[in-house]
């Protein structure tokens, strides 16, 4: 492993699940000349607090830290959410299929069994840092199969809109499923040339350079969104923001114009609502969320007619009878055609009848 110092060095970081095994490690990868290894203190405090990743050209991260298993996960999520261009290889016990995908959709770009030499693990993070993907082909072959069962297969920018056109999901199902660039123009009817065409599109689109990176990138985000709704839909918001890796992924997400993230963070911030910060907080993002509705409102209202306008006032009323056990006056016929033909917020005298 003794490879001589080259032009450009690389920078690895290096947070394993102990202080010992952290120095131990990194002790040995230093005999790389290729490598400028420095140290990360046990823990993910010491990790998630540090001003200097950006600086950091490969973060090698245990999937165990603070003596939690999977908590290198969390952590490397939230790293990933402020540092979104940091390189990591994720650190793993073993090789289980769940591991591995997890790892994937954290946002890792290499994985690597700790039963594997620490000669292949200097490959790997030169081969990561070149912008390449690092996993073995056991690996691989788990991660196609996991991508190849998975019932939808999507890539959407920050509001959620579609990147690619139904012709090239299609195609990107049909690699998923390993199938070469000839059988996929058969499945669809298209000449190979077309198919090699769209893929070039494909990876313009997504800032992908391979088929493998695509596999990758396809399920990361998947996956990862599908997780996030579910904590925020399913759980109160301050149960599932208690997480640091949440809650820094929400806060961007709610910088993006995500509603359901600024509402999240809203419920979050007002159980707090003791401590005067998270109470501003709580106040300040309820207004960027009502601002929000109130001009999405606006623009449905002028689509709708009058007579469905007031029908969605009267089930609006019901359904704040039925949370708040009091009932609210009907809604104003003549009053909301009045607001209607002002261009004003036609949900503003029913909000405040029931606040």
């Amino acid at each position: 492993m003794r490879h001589q110092p080259s032009a450009v060095s690389i920078r690895v970081l290096v947070c394993d699940n102990t202080r010992v095994h952290t120095e131990l490690l990194a002790d040995a990868l230093k005999r790389d000349g290729c490598l400028r290894v420095t140290t990360c203190p046990a823990g993910s405090d010491s990790l998630t607090t540090r001003l200097d990743l950006d600086d950091v050209d490969v973060l090698l991260i245990s999937s165990n830290l603070d003596d939690r298993p999977a908590r290198g996960f969390e952590v490397l999520r939230g790293l990933q959410a402020v540092h979104p261009n940091l390189r990591a290889v994720m650190l793993l016990e073993g090789s289980q299929g769940e591991t591995i995908l997890e790892a994937f959709r954290a946002g890792a770009r290499g994985i690597f069994s700790k039963d594997d030499s620490i000669e292949v693990l200097g490959k790997c993070l030169r081969k990561v840092h070149e912008g390449q993907i690092w996993a073995n082909t056991q690996q691989v072959a788990t991660l196609v199969q996991a991508l190849a069962s998975s019932p939808d297969i999507r890539a959407t920018d920050a509001r959620g809109l579609n990147l690619l056109s139904k012709r090239e999901t299609e195609v990107v199902h049909r690699v998923a499923q390993g199938l070469s660039n000839r059988e996929i123009a058969a499945r669809l009817h298209l000449s190979q040339h077309t198919i090699k065409n769209t893929l070039f599109r494909i990876f313009d689109k997504l800032g992908v350079s391979s088929r493998i990176e695509l596999l990758f990138m396809t399920l990361s985000q998947e996956r990862h969104v599908q997780s996030a709704l579910q904590d925020l839909l399913h759980k109160r918001a301050y149960e599932s923001l208690r997480d640091e890796a949440t809650l820094v992924a929400c806060l961007d997400a709610a910088a993006q114009g995500i509603l359901i993230a600024q509402i999240a963070l809203a419920q979050f911030y007002a159980q707090r609502k003791s401590d005067p910060n998270s109470a501003l907080q709580a106040h300040a993002w309820y207004s960027v969320a009502m601002d929000q509705i109130s001009q999405s409102s606006t623009i449905l209202a002028k689509e709708l007619t009058l007579d469905q306008l007031l029908r969605a006032e009267e089930l609006a009323i019901e359904r704040m009878n039925k949370r708040n056990g009091k009932p609210l006056p009907a809604p104003d016929k003549a009053g909301l055609a009045r607001r209607l033909a002002a261009g004003e917020n036609v949900r503003a005298p029913c909000s405040a009848t029931a606040s």
